[in-house]
């Protein structure tokens, strides 16, 4: 029965969750925090994503209509934490973050309803480098390798396919290396290669005169020169889904700006105005630690390793009567 299928499809993607948020904490140092679903407009900690993305807001009436908004991420919120909660270097905080994004274009990977982990961890300056980038990326790898293998142990049916490596290649090397392709058929190319890869560099422009993909900027820090003679702290987690037969992005995560990175990707995107709110001057007095951090896509992840065609078939969302027909054409079973 189809009940039976969607009641045990809700079993697989509880554990899931479980278990690669526990490997999450325990690769990478994590406490489990709450965190907001909203935060006030005006403030500067919402994350803009590319910056052009409408949000959800509405008037709070107890706090004199003042509008909040409904967060992108919780980018820059989690920065403000590490110091509110005075977490030490090396220690890092793990939310359980839902969103609404209404811009976003409806396809088996993106949904309007957005779920993912976010995390945060307390580096010091001297963290500031590709190598620290590197190590956490193979933290998160061997925590989403350890799930698939514990969901092998569960369910013999879904072998493991990811690599056991993961490589690492700048978006500027892949521009080189497929310079007639868009920067997503580039992510195609290279994540079928090697089936998982992480990009470096993504939101600084590269030499073809785009970046690879936009990023505000006012979290990662996508324009500080690291130790490979390219730019950028920062990247994507992609995995090859052979379901879809395309790339996967499971994660977009960096080292964050420190003052100077603030200042120079305020003015390259012409956006020096944010200088004097909130969450800005915070930066830009040195008054938030240095940290590394981001966003794991918990449905992507569930998507992945329980080998589904479309998200909704692992979350409950709005969906287009045109999508439910397509979907119930092809035997897919939406939440």
């Amino acid at each position: 029965m189809v009940v039976n299928k969607l009641l045990a499809t809700e079993q697989a993607i509880a554990f899931v969750k479980e278990t690669f948020s526990n490997e999450l904490c325990n690769n990478l140092n994590l406490h489990k925090v709450s965190s907001p679903i909203m935060v006030l407009d005006g403030t500067g900690i919402n994350d803009d994503l590319n910056g052009v993305e409408r949000t959800v807001t509405f008037p709070v009436k107890q706090i004199g209509d003042r509008k909040a908004v409904v967060v992108n991420s919780l980018a820059k919120w989690k920065r403000i934490r590490l110091r509110e909660l005075n977490i030490e270097p090396g220690i890092g905080i793990l939310t359980d973050m839902k969103a609404i994004r209404p811009d976003e274009d409806y396809s088996p990977i993106h949904s309007i309803y957005v779920d993912q982990w976010d995390w945060e961890k307390h580096i010091t300056a001297h963290q500031r480098s590709l190598e620290c980038l590197k190590s956490n990326v193979r933290s998160i790898y061997k925590a989403l390798q350890n799930t698939e293998e514990r969901v092998f142990q569960l369910y013999p049916e879904i072998e493991p396919i990811l690599p056991r490596e993961i490589t690492f290649v700048h978006s500027e090397e892949l521009a080189k290396q497929f310079p007639d392709f868009k920067p997503k058929e580039r992510e195609n190319k290279i994540a079928k290669k090697y089936g998982a890869v992480f990009i470096i560099g993504i939101g600084g422009k590269l030499s073809t005169g785009e970046p690879h993909d936009g990023r505000a900027p006012d979290y990662d820090d996508w324009s500080s020169p690291n130790d490979e003679d390219f730019y950028g702290l920062n990247g994507d987690l992609i995995v090859w889904n052979p379901v879809l037969q395309s790339a996967l992005e499971i994660s977009s995560m960096g080292i964050r700006v420190d003052r100077e990175a603030l200042l120079r990707q305020l003015q390259e995107k012409n956006d020096e105005d944010r200088k004097s709110l909130y969450f800005h001057q915070k930066i830009l007095n040195d008054e938030l630690p240095q940290s590394i951090g981001g966003g794991i896509g918990q449905s992507r992840v569930c998507m992945f390793l329980l080998r589904k065609k479309h998200i909704g078939e692992v979350q409950v969302g709005l969906w287009p009567d045109s999508v439910r027909k397509d979907s119930e054409n092809e035997g897919i079973n939406l939440l």
